[in-house]
């Protein structure tokens, strides 16, 4: 099993050229799933704060018939990252956390073998990944997490005892290294500050307020599954630990993931219903000299008429889906594919992406 959330914060190469033109995410699908490494695929384009258009075309399992549908779930894997540091902002606005105290402070009972790099990196280095960790802590430890029948609360605050002891791969608050230990150790200062469980604290903060119906671990038959080597996969092992949740072990539809996708949009206007305008701005802007925002990496696109676009891949290697928004135009892109290390899915979404985001902000003209 992978454990290494096969993410980006911010990916421009693929970006960088093709004109705008007319497109039919239909037949982009078509297109895609014509290499059979890709069971299924699904798309949801936003216009103007709306959506715009959704499709989805192929199969939930490529060992059946059973096609996709609007409502099928998708794992997003660290797409659900912006969503975890959504949690942690609105505990931040109601004083139960804040932006800059110091993990020796936030975290008190492992300041004793916390590595002295860490002890004044505060939670906006975890999450904009300046915070000099190295991508993840002992994997093999992660792995033994399947079978640990520990409070998922305890099992996190052990890898974040285990990160923190780690030699860092940079100096904080320089440049962006991508690493899955600050999702993972933010999200343990926030069961710590408020005895809830992660699970608990994103249905009462996010999910809830936005309507959305969401879960965390595999996807079931009967639903979509995720593939590996070209072979659907089910059980327990067809996800990331469940200790990793905070770093994108989330499933939902399209149409759910688009309300928080929506409200991100809206956010920056005033009219976002989990946060204050400033805090949605301070999410979506870039920290330091790098490209890496709270959870989202930032680019300027198209080339013709550059706007801020937030971005973010995710995969948890049976999975891959991406997720692009304009907040100036009010546009965005969803893509998830069930098929992940081996297929082509990346490399189809990207292909999309490039063609579309080439329209962002063209809305009415």
């Amino acid at each position: 099993m992978k454990t290494l959330l096969a993410s980006l914060v911010c990916s421009t190469a693929f970006l960088l050229s093709g004109a705008a033109r007319a497109h039919d995410v239909n037949a982009m699908l078509q297109q895609a799933l014509a290499d059979k490494s890709v069971p299924a695929m699904a798309i949801l384009v936003i216009r103007d704060g709306k959506i715009d258009a959704q499709a989805q075309a192929g199969v939930r399992a490529n060992d059946g018939h059973d096609a996709v549908r609007a409502d099928d779930v998708w794992n997003i894997g660290s797409d659900g990252k912006a969503m975890t540091v959504t949690l942690i902002a609105r505990l931040v606005e109601r004083g139960v956390l804040s932006w800059d105290a110091p993990l020796s402070r936030m975290l008190p009972a492992l300041a004793g073998g916390m590595r002295a790099e860490y002890r004044d990196v505060n939670l906006m280095d975890l999450l904009s990944h300046r915070a000099g960790l190295p991508p993840n802590p002992d994997e093999a430890w992660i792995n033994s997490t399947y079978a640990d029948t520990r409070p998922l609360p305890l099992l996190r605050q052990e890898y974040a005892q285990r990160a923190l002891a780690d030699a860092p791969v940079a100096a904080p608050r320089g440049e962006s290294h991508y690493s899955n230990s600050g999702a993972m150790i933010a999200a343990a200062i926030a069961e710590q500050a408020t005895g809830k469980t992660y699970e608990e604290l994103m249905q009462a903060e996010v999910f809830g307020p936005l309507g959305m119906r969401a879960a965390f671990g595999p996807t079931v038959r009967g639903q979509n599954l995720g593939h590996k080597e070209g072979k659907p996969i089910a059980g327990l092992m067809a996800s990331n630990p469940l200790m990793m949740a905070p770093d994108g072990e989330i499933h939902l539809s399209m149409q759910d993931w688009a309300k928080f996708a929506l409200d991100q949009l809206h956010g920056e206007q005033g009219k976002g219903k989990l946060l204050k305008r400033e805090t949605y701005v301070l999410l979506h802007t870039a920290q330091g000299d790098t490209n890496a925002a709270l959870g989202w990496g930032v680019m300027h696109f198209p080339p013709q008429a550059p706007q801020r676009v937030l971005t973010h891949l995710g995969s948890n290697g049976y999975w891959h889906a991406l997720i692009a928004l304009a907040p100036g135009s009010g546009d965005g892109l969803l893509i998830a594919a069930n098929a992940g290390e081996g297929s082509s899915a990346q490399a189809s979404q990207q292909q999309m992406a490039k063609t579309i985001m080439a329209g962002f902000g063209q809305a009415g003209k």
